[in-house]
């Protein structure tokens, strides 16, 4: 199995499991003499059979990440260098707009307000920081394609 096809199946576990908990949930209480819409016995053995397959996928896709290199580095390192760049550029972001507000005056005697950082230099970081992310996560994708799950 490819790694792709693992998380894959990783992803479908997951959403399943929250699934399988919001029909647990609604069938935990009834109303005397009512039946539940479905056994919760049924649902709990489900959710078990499916937590077990989805920690043993977890586990296999974790040992495949820390295995698998790309030159010297690792696609874990690759995942952890995505998902900072991914909380870099959404801060940064943020900060950009805030920055590059422009706040109305209706007046000359009104205090005049100013950024406090070079909005265009920094959007070109961004967009430099934007364009190693795709680069970075396009690498991650080959890789899930191309590697076999340990």
């Amino acid at each position: 199995m490819k790694l792709a096809t693992a998380l894959s199946e990783r992803a479908s576990l997951q959403k399943k499991i929250t699934e399988l908990s919001g029909r647990l949930n609604n069938n935990a209480k009834v109303q005397e003499g009512e039946n539940p819409a479905e056994d919760p016995a049924e649902l709990m053995t489900e959710l078990d059979s499916s937590l077990v397959r989805l920690e043993e996928l977890i586990s296999r896709i974790n040992r495949t990440n820390n295995a698998t290199k790309s030159g010297e580095t690792t696609i874990t390192d690759l995942i952890a260098k995505r998902d900072c760049l991914r909380w870099r550029i959404r801060i940064m972001r943020d900060f950009l707009t805030v920055s590059s507000d422009r706040v109305s005056r209706y007046s000359k005697t009104e205090i005049r307000i100013h950024s406090t950082v070079p909005v265009a230099e920094l959007q070109k970081q961004v967009d430099s920081y934007a364009k190693e992310l795709r680069t970075v996560d396009e690498k991650i994708q080959e890789l899930n394609w191309l590697t076999e799950l340990l």
